[in-house]
């Protein structure tokens, strides 16, 4: 399974598929340039689980297993992008400025578990 991790203003590479996996599109970067290939806002973390996250009211552990309580609502959605990923490089795009610590690290951990 190949599944890339990348800022959305990263500059563009050997990416394979571009899957933008925030909400909100990344602030300054028209659509053109960010060449994504599909955007699937739809699993990236509820508000109200972003917004805790993000003003310290949840531990990056209660985060992670949060969204991971999510993203197990979204299997049948996500099933077809983890067996993108068995047979091509898929390039999860977000915009948080923590590499580390981002809802793309968990989405990228539940799609190997899918794979």
């Amino acid at each position: 399974m190949s599944i890339q991790l990348k800022r959305a203003y990263d500059p563009l590479g050997n990416d394979g598929y571009r899957v933008l996996v925030d909400r909100l599109w990344p602030r300054g970067i028209p659509k053109e340039e960010l060449q994504a290939d599909e955007w699937l806002r739809e699993v990236a973390p509820t508000d109200d689980l972003r917004k805790d996250f993000h003003k310290g009211r949840l531990s990056w552990g209660e985060f992670r297993r949060g969204y991971l309580g999510e993203l197990k609502q979204q299997r049948d959605r996500l099933r077809p992008l983890a067996e993108r990923a068995t047979g091509e490089t898929v390039t999860l795009l977000f915009s948080a400025k923590d590499r580390d610590r981002n809802n793309a690290v968990v989405l990228r951990q539940y799609l190997a578990m899918l794979g």
